[in-house]
């Protein structure tokens, strides 16, 4: 099945916290925004105040094991955060964003880092993309109708962003502008459909899921989304972005042989039924 992307720059904005919006629901369709947050006492209430509540109809902070204030802050904004007991990683705090939200009824889930980088007030234009039927899965991109490093990202960031996304894109056959935004929206469909329990508890576990939902056929759109690069925004350290850099290697490779026929890692082996019955079957009208 093809894989479509689409590109829109839109400005809008919402969100909501544990608590059912008075409004709520795109189409008919309830809204969850997770915050996967780990030491973000300093950005976390300016991410959570940008989210429209009136259309959203959860906020869930999911936090890996602060060792900030980021729970009572959460709490202090009325929020009921999800602890973990230790470090699961980036990819294993996710994978707890998205059990709970599913299990919350959320028909479309907004993943967003809380570091305040990306743009809260996206949240609704992207679920709309999904909520009308038009995609999967919309991702975020800091490339898309604007300068990155005029807005503050790294030079050496831009550079090494662009280069393993075009190697992502020769490798997977697509058109991304970027494979590595924080701000990403799914459809209960789509996540119910992907072993994410396979994938990584590391950074790129953002990767793995992308191929995934190549390899499910998921229609994937873009929207050009603004930036911000401050002092109190989370970034990983040289070495852990070496690490992140060779795992997207890998997972290109492994998607291209999976593509292929050659060989496919267990969290690229999604059930054709699943693929057919949670995708293709369930467009919303």
């Amino acid at each position: 099945m093809p894989l479509w992307t689409a590109v829109a720059t839109v400005g809008l904005g919402w969100l909501t916290e544990s608590s059912q919006g008075e409004n709520g629901m795109i189409n008919q369709r309830q809204v969850a925004v997770v915050l996967p947050a780990y030491n973000a006492t300093a950005t976390l209430r300016r991410t959570v105040n940008e989210i429209d509540r009136e259309v959203v109809d959860e906020v869930l902070v999911v936090d890996d094991a602060s060792t900030d204030d980021t729970v009572d802050e959460a709490r202090r904004l009325g929020l009921n955060p999800i602890l973990h007991d230790y470090n699961r990683g980036y990819g294993g705090n996710q994978k707890t964003c998205y059990k709970h939200a599913l299990a919350h009824g959320a028909d479309i889930v907004v993943m967003l880092h809380p570091d305040y980088q990306y743009s809260p007030r996206l949240v609704v234009p992207m679920a709309s993309m999904i909520a009308y039927g038009e995609y999967d899965m919309v991702l975020g991109s800091r490339i898309l109708a604007q300068s990155a490093v005029a807005r503050g990202m790294p030079r050496y960031k831009f550079i090494a962003n662009r280069v393993l996304t075009l190697f992502e894109n020769v490798l997977t056959n697509a058109k991304l502008s970027e494979f590595h935004t924080g701000l990403r929206a799914y459809s209960r469909e789509l996540l119910e459909t992907l072993p994410l329990d396979r994938n990584s508890d590391d950074f790129v576990f953002d990767n793995q899921l992308i191929v995934q939902a190549m390899a499910a056929g998921a229609r994937i759109g873009e929207l050009s989304c603004p930036t911000r690069y401050e002092s109190e925004s989370s970034s990983i350290n040289f070495r852990r972005s070496v690490r992140y850099g060779i795992g997207v290697l890998t997972t290109s490779v492994q998607y291209w042989e999976h593509r292929h026929g050659y060989r496919s890692p267990a969290y690229l082996k999604i059930p054709e039924n699943l693929r057919n019955e949670n995708l293709a079957a369930k467009r919303y009208s």
